[in-house]
C-alpha cells in the first residue's frame, strides 16, 4: 500500500525515533508499504518517521542509481546505531521526499560503519562507503529527527526559508500523495 509521506514541517520529521522489537504488529507489512512508497516517489530511501511512524527503521535502495562507483545496495535497517563515520567529508547534492523540489549540497564523511538488524531481525556491523554510506546517513539522520535543511549553513536555510515555509503550508505539489501540517 502506497502511504502519504509527511511534509517539511509534521513535527513527527524533528522527533528522535523509538527502538522496535521482533514482535512489533505488522511490521513485515509496514516495510513492503514503505518499499512501494518509495518506489512510487522515485526515491532511494525512506524512513518511517517519513510515512509517520516514529520508530528506527528505514530502508534504502541504491541500486537503482546510475552513476554509482561501488555497488549499491537494497537493505532494511531497524534499530540502527553509527559505530563510526570517518574519511574525508565530501559534498553532494541531496534532497528529500519529504521536502519536495528542493536540493542542496550537504557535507558528509564518506564512511560510516553502522550495527543494525536486518528485515529478518539478523544483526549486522557493516561499514557503508560513497553514495551508500551517503544515503545511508541521510535516512539515519531522520530516526534522530534531523532533516538535511538542518545541516546546511545558516545564511542558506534563511534563503530557502520561503520555500520551507510553503511546503509546511502545503503550498506545493508534489508527483506522489503527501500529508502535510494543518
Amino acid at each position: 500500500m502506497i502511504l502519504p509521506i509527511m511534509a517539511y514541517g509534521q513535527p513527527v520529521l524533528k522527533r528522535v525515533a523509538s527502538p522496535i522489537d521482533q514482535e512489533m504488529d505488522g511490521l513485515s507489512g509496514l516495510i513492503d508499504d514503505m518499499w512501494e512508497t518509495m518506489y512510487n516517489a522515485k526515491g532511494i530511501g525512506l524512513a518511517a518517521p517519513q510515512i509517520g511512524r516514529s520508530i528506527r527503521l528505514f530502508v534504502v535502495d541504491t541500486i537503482q542509481i546510475e552513476d554509482m562507483q561501488e555497488e549499491g545496495i537494497k537493505q532494511v535497517f531497524i534499530n540502527a546505531d553509527v559505530v563510526e563515520e570517518s574519511g574525508d567529508f565530501w559534498s553532494y547534492e541531496e534532497g528529500c521526499l519529504s521536502i519536495p523540489k528542493i536540493n542542496e549540497d550537504v557535507e558528509r564523511p564518506e564512511q560510516i560503519t553502522l550495527r543494525y538488524l536486518d528485515g529478518g531481525f539478523v544483526q549486522h556491523v557493516r561499514t557503508f562507503e560513497g553514495m551508500n554510506a551517503r544515503v545511508i546517513q541521510h535516512e539515519y539522520d531522520h530516526i534522530d529527527g534531523i532533516l538535511f535543511t538542518d545541516l546546511l549553513k545558516p545564511l542558506k536555510r534563511r534563503l530557502l526559508s520561503r520555500k520551507l515555509d510553503n511546503i509546511r503550508k502545503g503550498k506545493i505539489e508534489a508527483d506522489y500523495k503527501m500529508k502535510f501540517k494543518l
